[in-house]
């Protein structure tokens, strides 16, 4: 998901993934009306995964295949060449009929709204789902995705850095301030070390998640620019964040953190779940806390890095594509994919007790505390090109080579497009 995150710079999201190909799962040739030589209905299913992922998703949709004499699902796998292939099939009208999906404002006018087959399933299905996900899978009011799993934003700390300074680990209720003060006392007693590493080319779709936690955001409800990322609010997030840098507190790196907490080489710094795997093969001694919150506010408020699956809306095979929906997005599902993703029920994360995992609970909180914020490219018209302008602006104020007065940078965004 990070990769896939990290890919969506454009639309405002998330490192391209490498290769393009298509696996199929066996069963009967198909035929021009849709089914399979012995009569099963055919799916397309297309994932933006890699090959290593694409194993595991595979034996999964073999599973589905197993159980089904009516339904057979071909898995493709479009890799970094996802947008591409999305955005030309579904002109043509030629949409896989089920497709992992995130940038629902760009895709939403061809896919199937699933708000009618949300709620003839009952409220105990949608509720089942953390309510925080549910925008993120969202358009204009109505739902086309069924999430699939929950990435939150939290602080790492290198356990070992804070040991060897003599520092106290961050706690949840930490404020940037701490931040800043850790940092002072682990870089005067451990040479060649940054206490906090923030990246230079954090997208604005992650950025937007420091302004809510002070209390405002780059646009409101109607998706106005003007008097919200440019608010004093606003610009005081991004003075915070270059005074840091100013003081030598704060490293604008050009990677992304990770490499940097593995290599030893920083104390701190903000990430989604993505890296645990690694750190954990790794032996890293890491710890997990909230973003730090600005002072006078109760929490910080981190985005969500979600996915979901959706329905193409030109799909002949609607109601068996549902079937497979609510199977790839079901609790058996969520169980097999807890090693790569956090699962999105509630009932999962109560059965297998998530909240009582260091390595989860976390990012949980974290889910508790950011329902009902919206990213702006969900909101504003046109949000892909503001998003560049917002992107060139962060790493003019950021970058220490320029360090632009950050009211100037806000304001000089906000008269580029309103």
């Amino acid at each position: 998901m990070k990769k896939r995150m990290r890919r969506l710079a454009a639309v405002g999201l998330v490192t391209v993934m490498t290769g393009s190909m298509l696996l199929g799962c066996g069963g009967g040739k198909e035929k021009e009306d849709g089914k399979t030589s012995d009569g099963k209905v055919q799916l397309r299913f297309a994932t933006w995964d890699d090959a290593t992922a694409l194993d595991s998703q595979q034996e999964c949709v073999n599973k589905f295949n197993e159980s089904q004499d009516k339904i057979e699902v071909v898995l493709e796998g479009w890799g970094s060449d996802f947008d591409t292939k999305m955005t030309a099939s579904m002109g043509a009208k030629d949409a896989p009929d089920v497709m992992y999906m995130w940038d629902y404002p760009t895709y939403s006018e061809s896919l199937e709204p699933l708000d009618e087959r949300i709620e003839a399933e009952g409220e105990e299905y949608k509720n089942n789902f953390f309510e925080a996900l549910w925008p993120y899978n969202s358009n204009d009011g109505k739902i086309y995705g069924v999430p699939v799993s929950v990435v939150t934003s939290c602080l790492y700390y290198n356990k070992d850095l804070f040991d060897q300074a003599g520092v106290e680990y961050p706690s949840d209720d930490w404020t940037w301030e701490d931040v800043e003060k850790a940092s002072k006392e682990i870089q005067s007693k451990i040479d060649g070390v940054n206490g906090f590493t923030f990246p230079i080319g954090t997208l604005p779709y992650t950025l937007e998640m420091y302004l809510w936690s002070n209390g405002t955001a780059f646009v409101d409800e109607d998706g106005k620019l003007d008097g919200n990322i440019n608010s004093k609010k606003s610009i005081e997030v991004f003075e915070k964040f270059q005074d840091m840098e100013k003081d030598g507190v704060l490293y604008a790196s050009e990677e992304s953190g990770q490499s940097e907490m593995l290599g030893g080489k920083t104390a701190m710094y903000v990430d989604g779940t993505w890296p645990i795997k690694q750190f954990e093969e790794e032996g890293l001694n890491y710890g997990i806390a909230q973003i730090p919150k600005f002072e006078g506010t109760e929490h910080s408020i981190s985005v969500i890095n979600t996915s979901g699956i959706a329905i193409s809306k030109t799909s002949k095979h609607k109601d068996e594509a549902w079937e497979f929906l609510k199977y790839w997005t079901g609790e058996e599902m969520n169980k097999y994919r807890i090693e790569t993703e956090l699962p999105a029920l509630k009932s999962v994360v109560e059965s297998e007790n998530l909240r009582e995992n260091p390595n989860c609970a976390p990012f949980y909180t974290a889910l508790d505390n950011c329902a009902g914020y919206a990213p702006a490219s969900f909101i504003a018209d046109g949000w892909t090109e503001i998003d560049a302008d917002v992107q060139l602006a962060f790493e003019s104020i950021i970058n220490p080579s320029s360090l632009a007065d950050p009211k100037e940078a806000l304001n000089e965004v906000v008269a580029n497009h309103e």
